[in-house]
């Protein structure tokens, strides 16, 4: 296994047609089937670069940002963007093109955490990241901070003291009922 590689020796991109078999109830391609999509090309990227099978730890981000329309060809673009020991977070950008104008809309990014394993299902040691870049240099650091509030949330998790009468009298400030048993 090579000590560090690069972003650009995991990239991968997968193309689309969108089908009437993948809409939802209002026309538009399912979430959930784009969500598919999506961890299949997390699991390419993160097994091309670490050189393991690997497996999804978390989908830390998915954003639907625009509709995406039968008959619009569906890119995704995924690149590893940080690395830590085992872990990798992958970055991926959606992209829906009308094959008819030529228009392209970006509709989702997602940022998929990804463990490579070995072959007795344990965790393995991935490849150094290589940044070669300003731009990979912020995406790295980006990752950083996602980890970091993460790492907040779950701390805020194990503290925060639910039933405290600040945290029930806090719930007035929200749309919220509270009628205890």
């Amino acid at each position: 296994m090579s000590e560090f590689k690069s972003i650009r020796s995991s990239r991968v991109t997968i193309s689309q047609l969108m089908l009437p078999s993948h809409t939802n109830f209002s026309g538009k391609i399912h979430g959930g089937y784009l969500l598919s999509l999506l961890d299949q090309i997390a699991f390419a990227c993160a097994s091309k670069y670490s050189g393991n099978y690997c497996v999804t730890a978390s989908v830390d981000t998915v954003d639907f940002l625009n509709p995406i329309e039968v008959g619009e060809l569906v890119t995704l673009k995924a690149s590893v963007n940080y690395v830590g020991n085992s872990s990798m977070i992958v970055g991926i950008r959606v992209e829906a093109e009308n094959i008819q104008t030529g228009k392209v809309k970006h509709c989702n990014s997602s940022y998929f955490t990804m463990v490579a394993k070995d072959e007795n299902g344990k965790n393995t040691k991935v490849p150094g990241l290589l940044l070669t870049n300003k731009e990979e240099i912020r995406r790295f650091y980006n990752c950083v901070k996602q980890i970091g509030l993460k790492k907040e949330k779950n701390l805020h998790e194990e503290i925060f003291d639910y039933n405290s009468a600040e945290a029930l009298e806090s719930l007035k400030n929200f749309n919220v009922k509270v009628e205890l048993n």
